[in-house]
């Protein structure tokens, strides 16, 4: 066996022995040792290969799968310019805290910086975005480096999943694998040699444990031991936080789900008020459109919390920065654990106090909940009557309420629609996003995973939803909150959890920008997922921003809104999606009410003129209401 071949055995068999259950392959030459050992362990049933041919699809799938999981999956990519196509998706697992580990084949240390063909310097190459970074030994005598190899593939897990640290250090991890020619096995090779990832290929030194470095340690033993995931929700270890009858809580991007119920469980404990970012789970305590209320900046002032607790990182919006800004709020902020290169998040150096995030958990005899002080109840009065007032923009287009469990869409047409001509009117769109986003509330299954993307769509679903649905399950991609990767990070939640109806609401941009994770070999194992596409044509959250004033007009179109005329169901169909357009509600609650099977996209046109005077009057509308006296 080539030393190149038993090293990709090695360490692909030692990631396994810890854990990891899906890679995600994309061909290349100078990789071929690590397909060839990934195939093999695919064909014996300890790892599933995903094989795709776009490495920054390739890399957001692999987030995807570890995004729920927070099981790493392994991305492998040849040399050169393939490995900097990972780095959008290792941004943000960097910033979300999603686990994930790049393996990235590299030219021996000889044909760095000498003019080799796809050769540049990978070491280092993702700065200070991975949790760690190796440059592994070139494989030449594979008895006396195998040990290395198998504690390197430790120590990667260790850190992208933060067992020795939390799961909020979970993350990125870069192994850079050099490989000398010969690439292919040898006649002497079998491609599949039943699993053992050493067998017939010597020995080695062994250790005091009983096994030796190249076939491993006896009935699957990982070469090194790893604490299990973290007992609870979130560590103990912290004194318990003290309440304030005037403190408001904002839960904004937490890395795992259980973090988030310790925070609305906090919260329900000390009747404290929450203005909660989409996400999993929710609370009687949770304000209606809470960011929304809180642009209500006279009633704000009138009743101002005497401190902000700040869990997690707020991603929507100005309104909160602007909450921690002003005079006589003191701002706390509860940290998961996110890596020493973002600290806390404190975006307006506001902070007071940082606390970890076990300072959440209760005692172990907490005693009965407190009722909100007469100050959060003025907060959530507020928030009901905010509800009842933008009623009418949550409206359902159906003249029926909607129930889980509508029959399925019809079957897709027989032939495409063909695209309008360019100068041809768009057809008047029936629905809108917040009307979008409540329908899928309603229709979605029992239970479902729903990926939010960036932009409008994430902020429809909080502007429709006084409280979603507590049984869904909520995701969102808020690390850097990028319209990048959606598709496969939708597919990869789907493969991770197959059980679980997933189905993914993107913006038209965000889908064409990730339409290459759409393209799946026929071998590979396809999701069954929904992708549901509002299709203005453009970038509508920039009319509600300042550049979507009247007076700029002129180039807001072309710079901003940046409308592609693209056909979003031919693009779909071109990559083997089944497509579904609806224009009304009963139809687009059919296409979504049951599972998903295979791949699906439905396309539901809107318009994308009118939101930013559809937004100014919901702002109105909630000025008018809270300046009103509540009704006794």
């Amino acid at each position: 066996m080539t030393p190149s071949l038993t090293a990709a055995r090695v360490l692909l068999d030692e990631l396994v022995r810890l854990g990891v259950r899906d890679l995600v392959l994309c061909p290349g030459s100078r990789s071929a040792p690590l397909a060839y050992a990934a195939h093999e362990l695919d064909e014996a049933g300890r790892l599933r290969l995903h094989v795709r041919v776009d490495e920054r699809s390739a890399a957001f799938l692999a987030l995807g799968l570890g995004k729920r999981s927070r099981r790493p999956a392994v991305v492998v990519t040849t040399s050169g310019s393939a490995v900097g196509n990972l780095h959008p998706a290792v941004l943000e697992a960097h910033h979300a805290a999603v686990p994930l580990i790049l393996l990235t084949a590299d030219r021996p240390p000889e044909l760095r910086g000498v003019g080799a063909n796809q050769a540049t310097q990978q070491p280092g190459i993702f700065g200070g975005s991975v949790r760690l970074a190796l440059d592994l030994e070139t494989p030449a005598e594979p008895a006396r480096q195998a040990a290395t190899w198998r504690s390197a593939a430790g120590r990667a897990v260790a850190a992208a999943t933060g067992a020795l640290t939390g799961p909020g250090q979970a993350g990125p991890v870069h192994l850079n694998q050099p490989f000398r020619d010969p690439l292919a096995p040898g006649s002497d090779d079998p491609l599949v040699d039943g699993g053992e990832a050493g067998a017939g290929a010597g020995g080695g030194g062994g250790s005091a444990e009983g096994g030796d470095p190249v076939r491993g340690r006896p009935d699957g033993a990982p070469w090194v031991t790893l604490p299990g995931a973290i007992a609870g929700p979130v560590p103990d270890g912290h004194p318990p936080l003290a309440n304030d009858e005037r403190t408001l809580i904002v839960i904004g991007e937490l890395p795992t789900p259980g973090l988030r119920r310790a925070a609305l469980d906090w919260a329900a404990h000390h009747g404290a008020p929450v203005v909660a970012e989409p996400g999993p789970g929710t609370h009687d305590l949770v304000l209606p459109h809470g960011a929304l209320l809180l642009t209500a900046h006279a009633w704000v002032e009138a009743h101002l919390p005497s401190r902000v607790l700040v869990v997690g990182r707020p991603t929507l919006g100005r309104a909160v920065p602007a909450l921690t800004r002003r005079p006589g709020v003191r701002v706390e902020v509860i940290t998961p654990g996110e890596p020493a290169a973002d600290g806390w998040a404190d975006a307006t150096s506001t902070a007071a106090a940082v606390h970890p995030v076990s300072a959440l958990v209760l005692d172990g005899d907490p005693g009965p909940p407190a009722d909100p002080s007469a100050w959060a109840r003025e907060w959530l009065d507020a928030g009901e009557r905010m509800a009842a007032a933008l009623d009418p923009d949550a409206a359902r287009a159906a003249t029926a309420p909607i129930e889980t469990g509508v029959p399925t869409p019809p079957a897709m047409p027989a032939a495409p629609t063909p695209p309008a001509p360019l100068d041809a009117p768009t057809p008047r769109a029936t629905l809108d996003g917040p009307t979008v986003a409540a329908l899928l509330n309603d229709a979605l299954p029992t239970g479902a995973r729903l990926l939010l993307g960036s932009s409008s769509v994430a902020r429809d679903w909080h502007l429709a939803l006084p409280r979603p649905r507590p049984d869904l399950d909520v995701v969102t991609s808020r690390g850097l909150a990028g319209i990048d990767g959606l598709v496969s990070t939708a597919a990869g939640l789907a493969l991770a959890d197959p059980q679980t109806p997933t189905v993914a609401l993107l913006g038209d941009l965000s889908f064409l920008h990730d339409a290459g994770g759409l393209v799946i070999g026929p071998d590979e194992p396809t999701p069954d997922l929904t992708i549901v596409v509002v299709d203005d044509d453009g970038g509508s959250i920039f009319t509600t921003l300042e550049h979507g004033a009247d007076a700029l007009a002129a180039p807001f179109a072309r710079i901003f809104a940046t409308p592609t005329r693209s056909d979003v169901a031919a693009v779909a169909r071109a990559h083997g999606a089944a497509v579904v357009e609806v224009r009304a509600a009963a139809d687009l609650a059919a296409a979504v009410s049951a599972a998903p099977e295979g791949l699906r996209v439905v396309r539901v046109p809107v318009d994308l003129h009118g939101r930013r005077s559809a937004d100014q009057r919901r702002r109105d509308r909630v000025a008018r209401v809270l300046a009103q006296p509540p009704s006794a």
